[in-house]
């Protein structure tokens, strides 16, 4: 996972639930994952992404991000799902 995108799990749990919530979930994820620092050349590959893509930039360096890696992606984003067009699989977190 990225550090983009674990920032803006960051932001939206401290707007809905306080900044403790952010703080602790953030915690776990770091214990839990493998959050990179997103270095040029993944910058680069978001920009081209998000250059042909109409989805949000953080959605395209969780994208890049997963591609890079050989996984799939896990999300639960309708502007993501069903998409046939990204350099990696997409798995859908609502099934879950």
């Amino acid at each position: 996972m990225s550090w983009v995108n674990a920032v803006e799990v960051y932001y939206r749990l401290e707007r809905d639930h306080g900044r403790r919530a952010a703080d602790d979930v953030v915690s776990e994820l770091r214990i839990a994952l493998d959050l990179e620092l997103p270095g040029s050349a993944r910058m680069i590959e978001t920009a081209r992404l998000k250059a042909r893509l109409p989805i949000a930039l953080g959605d395209c360096f969780a994208i890049a991000t997963a591609a890079a890696h050989h996984l799939p992606l896990l999300t639960g984003d309708p502007e993501i799902l069903g998409r046939r067009d990204l350099p990696c699989e997409v798995e859908d977190l609502r099934d879950s």
